[in-house]
């Protein structure tokens, strides 16, 4: 199992990775960061990357070489890798992509109550969501298909990989949809039952008090 990390923020992760080209200061990296789509890639608060530098630089991922000032601006404070970060950079991504972690996706979280839903809202709300899916997934296509034409496959992996997750989820939900609209999803009688008169099924109360007993 992997160890924590001295600064586990995937922030620190891009910084590493744009700032191992070159020294830059904060606002460059940014600038930096967002034209290549990184907050797209991962779960990026830019309102935490003076802290983020901040905490590479005290346990010696980066290091101050200097700084800059344009014109009336404060100086900027510019920074580069140091050789740890640069064995940080490598063993982080060695385990980010060699190791399996649970990812806690908020699909999947509504999808655990989805019981709280009668049958038919479901549906209508299933085929929304396989019709935003069906539009990111033909947008994302397109801009593949154009990137590829100036950028090589090698930095549009996590593109390809977005696009994966995107056309199986929608997979997925086309299959539970044929399952409620054709009626023959398990349980689908009883589940709208309960929505008409209120009761709980017997078999369904059952098991949630199973699921709430110690053993």
């Amino acid at each position: 199992m992997a160890g924590k990390r001295k600064v586990d923020n995937l922030l620190a992760l891009a910084v590493l990775a744009t700032v191992q080209q070159r020294p830059m200061h904060r606002y460059e990296m940014a600038s930096v960061m967002r034209a290549r789509g990184k907050d797209q890639d991962m779960n990026v608060k830019w309102g935490s990357l003076y802290t983020v530098v901040q905490n590479m630089e005290k346990h010696g991922f980066l290091e101050t070489i200097g700084s800059t000032r344009q014109g009336a601006r404060p100086e900027r404070t510019i920074y580069q890798i140091t050789e740890a970060g640069r064995r940080e950079l490598v063993e982080w991504t060695r385990e980010l992509i060699s190791a399996p972690q649970p990812e806690h996706l908020k699909f999947a979280a509504g999808l655990s109550v989805l019981a709280a839903l009668p049958p038919q809202e479901a549906i209508e709300l299933f085929q929304t969501r396989l019709d935003r899916l069906e539009e990111s997934i033909g947008t994302r296509r397109a801009a593949i298909d154009e990137y590829t034409r100036d950028v090589p496959r090698l930095f549009l992996i996590e593109e390809e990989y977005s696009l994966a997750m995107l056309e199986a989820e929608a997979a997925w939900v086309r299959s539970m949809l044929d399952e409620l609209t054709s009626g023959t999803y398990p349980d689908l009688a009883g589940w709208q039952a309960w929505h008409t008169t209120g009761e709980i099924p017997t078999e369904i109360a059952e098991l949630a008090e199973r699921g709430a007993t110690p053993d």
